[in-house]
C-alpha cells in the first residue's frame, strides 16, 4: 500500500432515506400516526462519507456507486457536492430508479424498521469502479447482502464483491467491508468469499452471528471478542470489529484485543438510531486513516455513534471530532 495515498473511496449503497417518526409500531392491519418526517442520506458508503465530512475530515472523500437518472439521484449528487464529496465514480442509469428506504422510527424508543427499494444499487458492479483514477488510501465497501450484482457469484465460485475488493488490493488500497442485517439465504457464503480480500471488517453482533452460525450476546465482552477472533481466523487481513449498542470488541492480526463500552446515553437524548452503525464505521475509518491506536479509534467510534443518536436522520447529529470525543466526558461509558 502506497504511503502517498490519502483519502477514502466509499462504494456500494447510495440511498435516499425517508425517515418517519411514528408514535408506535403497529400490529398488522393497525394504524400508527406519523409525527414528523425528513429526507436524508442513506446507505453505508453515503452515510460514512457524510459523517466524515461533518467530522471535519481533512482527507479527500469520494463516492462510487449507482443512482438513477431521476430527482432522487440528482439530490444525492448535489448533496455530495455541497459536502465536498467527489462523485466522478457515482454513475447514473436510466434502467432503475434511485434506491430509497422508508425508515420508521418509534418516537419513544428510537427503534427503527426499514422498508427498502433496492433500485439502481442492484446494478452496481466491478467495472463501475476504476481504482486507477483514485488516489484514496482506503476503499470502504458496504453493504454486503444488499448489492444484488456484487453479492452474486461469478463462474469461479467467488462473489463479484470479492473481485472488486481484490482489484482494490492490487491497486494498493486498504479495504474495509460492512454488511447489513438481513435474512439473506447465502449470507455466510457471501461473507466468506469477501473476507480474504478485506483488511478491516466491521459488523454488528447479528451479522457476526450469521457468519459464524452461533448466537452472540450483545452485552458480553468475552463473547464479542471471541466472535471477532473467529472472524479474523476466516481470512480477514488486519482487524475485525464487532459493535453493539453496548459497545464494541476488536481483534487485530498483531494480537491486540480490546473491548470498548458505549457511552451511557441519558434518557431523552436519542432521537433515533438510524445510521448509528455507519457513524460507528465513520469513526473507525477516521481512526484507521489517521493512524490512531486501536484504543483511540474504538473510543472515537463509540463517540461518533453516540453523536448520531442526537438526530433521527443518519448524519445530521455528527459534529467535529473534538466535539464527538467530548461526549465521553459529558456522558461517561457504560460499565
Amino acid at each position: 500500500m502506497s504511503s502517498s495515498r490519502s483519502g477514502l473511496l466509499a462504494g456500494g449503497n447510495f440511498i435516499v432515506d425517508h425517515v418517519k417518526i411514528i408514535d408506535a409500531y403497529p400490529d398488522q392491519d393497525m394504524l400508527a400516526s406519523i409525527l414528523g418526517q425528513t429526507q436524508a442520506n442513506g446507505g453505508g458508503p453515503y452515510n460514512v462519507l457524510k459523517d466524515l465530512a461533518a467530522m471535519g475530515a481533512t482527507f479527500p472523500l469520494a463516492a462510487a456507486g449507482m443512482v438513477g437518472e431521476d430527482d432522487n439521484g440528482r439530490w444525492i449528487r448535489e448533496d455530495c457536492r455541497v459536502h465536498g464529496i467527489n462523485t466522478a465514480q457515482l454513475h447514473a442509469t436510466k434502467e432503475r430508479a434511485t434506491s430509497y428506504t422508508d425508515a420508521m422510527t418509534v418516537a419513544g424508543t428510537g427503534r427503527r424498521t426499514f422498508f427498502h427499494q433496492r433500485g439502481a444499487n442492484a446494478l452496481f458492479d466491478v467495472p463501475h469502479v476504476d481504482f486507477r483514477n483514485s488516489s484514496a488510501r482506503i476503499f470502504h465497501l458496504g453493504y454486503l447482502m444488499l448489492l444484488d450484482t456484487l453479492d452474486s457469484f461469478a463462474p469461479d465460485g467467488r462473489t463479484h464483491a470479492s473481485h472488486l475488493l481484490e482489484q482494490a488490493l492490487l491497486a494498493g488500497l486498504e479495504t474495509s467491508v460492512d454488511m447489513v442485517s438481513t435474512e439473506h439465504p447465502q449470507f455466510r457464503e457471501i461473507a466468506l468469499s469477501a473476507l480474504p480480500y478485506t483488511h478491516h471488517l466491521m459488523l454488528n453482533e447479528v451479522e457476526a452471528a450469521r457468519v459464524l452460525h452461533r448466537s452472540i450476546p450483545a452485552d458480553q465482552p468475552a463473547a464479542l471478542l471471541s466472535a471477532a477472533s473467529d472472524l479474523l481466523g476466516l481470512g480477514v487481513r488486519q482487524s475485525v470489529t464487532v459493535h453493539t449498542e453496548h459497545g464494541c470488541a476488536s481483534v487485530t492480526i498483531t494480537g491486540e484485543k480490546l473491548h470498548q463500552p458505549s457511552l451511557l446515553i441519558p434518557p431523552g437524548y436519542s432521537k433515533g438510531a438510524t445510521g448509528a452503525g455507519d457513524a460507528f464505521a465513520a469513526g473507525l475509518l477516521y481512526g484507521l486513516h489517521e493512524h490512531l491506536s486501536l484504543a483511540e479509534r474504538l473510543q472515537l467510534a463509540v463517540c461518533t455513534a453516540a453523536a448520531s443518536l442526537a438526530d433521527p436522520t443518519p448524519s445530521a447529529g455528527l459534529r467535529p471530532v473534538s466535539e464527538c470525543l467530548a461526549l465521553a466526558a459529558e456522558f461517561g461509558f457504560r460499565k
